[in-house]
C-alpha cells in the first residue's frame, strides 16, 4: 500500500490549498481497480474502509482510496467544516479519476464508488464516465437513500435511470434506507443489491441475532469482488484481450504513513453510523 501525493494542504487563518492523496491497497496487477471515496463523517482511513480495502485485497482486487478536500484538510489541523452538498463534490471525484486513470496499468478496468456519501457522489458521475469509456461499473457501500428518520426525502431520482452496472451493498436495517423501504422503490434494472443480514449503515448486526460484523463484511467483500471481476471479464472480452477476470488472491502491500499523527483523533470510530 502506498500513496501518491499531489498538492499539499497549507492551512492559515484565511485559506487552505487542496491536496489530492491516493491510498492504494491490493495487487497492482489486478485486472480491476476499485476507486472508493469516504463517507461524510469518516476519512479514507476509517475502520470501515480500512477493513473493506484489506478484505478486497485478499480477494485479488486493487483498491484506490482518496479524500475530498474538506476531509483532507482535517489531517493538518484545518478548521473542521461540514461536508459540501454531494453535487458540489462531483468535480473533485472527476478530477481524482483523471489522475488515477493517468497512472493505472494498460488494460486495467476502473470501477468507482464509495462509502455512503462517497458512493452517492460516484453515482451522480457514473453515467458520464461510463459514456466516456473511463469506467465499467459502480459500487456503493451503504447508499444514503434518505436522511435518517426522513424517508420522504429521497436521493434516488438519478438512480431510476442509471445505465452504469451497479452494486449497492446495504444493511437490512440501515437508517439511511432499510430493506423494506428500498425494495419498494422503482430503481434502474442496472442496479444489483447485496443485503448485509441485520446490518446497520456500517453493515454491523445487533447482538443475539446470529450474525457478526466480521461475517457481514466478509460477505460484502465477496459480493463486491465477484461483481467487479465480472465487469473486468466482460470489458476484456469486448476488447479481445483474451485474459480472464479471475486472479489468485494476493496480499495487501505494506502501508505507508499518509497523515500527521496530530489529527488522528479526527478519525476515531463513532458510536453512530456516519453518512
Amino acid at each position: 500500500m502506498f500513496t501518491y501525493l499531489q498538492k499539499g494542504w497549507l492551512c492559515s487563518t484565511t485559506q487552505a490549498m487542496p491536496m489530492t492523496e491516493f491510498l492504494e491497497t491490493g495487487p497492482m496487477d489486478s485486472p480491476v481497480r476499485l476507486v472508493l471515496a469516504h463517507g461524510a463523517g469518516g476519512a479514507m482511513t476509517s475502520p470501515f474502509l480500512e477493513t473493506i480495502a484489506d478484505l478486497l485485497a485478499t480477494r485479488g482486487i486493487a483498491v484506490t482510496r482518496f479524500e475530498f478536500a474538506y476531509m483532507a484538510a482535517r489531517r493538518t489541523g484545518c478548521k473542521r467544516r461540514p461536508p459540501p452538498r454531494a453535487e458540489a463534490l462531483v468535480p473533485e471525484y472527476r478530477a481524482a479519476i483523471e489522475q488515477i486513470g493517468a497512472k493505472i496499468k494498460d488494460g486495467q478496468i476502473l470501477v468507482i464508488g464509495g462509502k455512503s456519501m462517497g458512493g452517492r457522489v460516484a453515482s451522480l458521475l457514473a453515467d458520464e464516465l461510463l459514456a466516456e469509456g473511463r469506467i465499467a461499473g459502480l459500487v456503493c457501500l451503504g447508499y444514503p437513500f434518505h436522511p435518517p428518520r426522513k424517508p420522504e426525502q429521497l436521493r434516488t431520482e438519478h438512480l431510476t435511470r442509471l445505465k452504469t452496472p451497479a452494486l449497492i451493498v446495504q444493511g437490512e436495517r440501515d437508517p439511511f434506507g432499510n430493506r423494506a423501504e428500498v425494495e419498494r422503490l422503482s430503481l434502474s434494472p442496472s442496479i444489483q443489491f447485496h443485503w448485509a443480514a441485520d446490518g446497520d449503515h456500517d453493515l454491523g448486526p445487533r447482538g443475539g441475532k446470529g450474525f457478526t460484523r466480521r461475517g457481514n463484511l466478509e460477505a460484502a467483500a465477496d459480493a463486491v469482488a465477484d461483481f467487479v471481476k465480472s465487469l473486468g471479464g466482460r470489458a476484456q472480452a469486448v476488447a479481445g484481450t483474451g485474459s480472464g477476470s479471475g486472479r489468485r488472491r494476493g496480499k495487501s502491500q505494506t502501508a505507508a504513513k499518509i497523515a500527521p499523527a496530530a489529527t488522528a483523533k479526527t478519525w476515531k470510530s463513532r458510536s453512530k453510523p456516519q453518512p
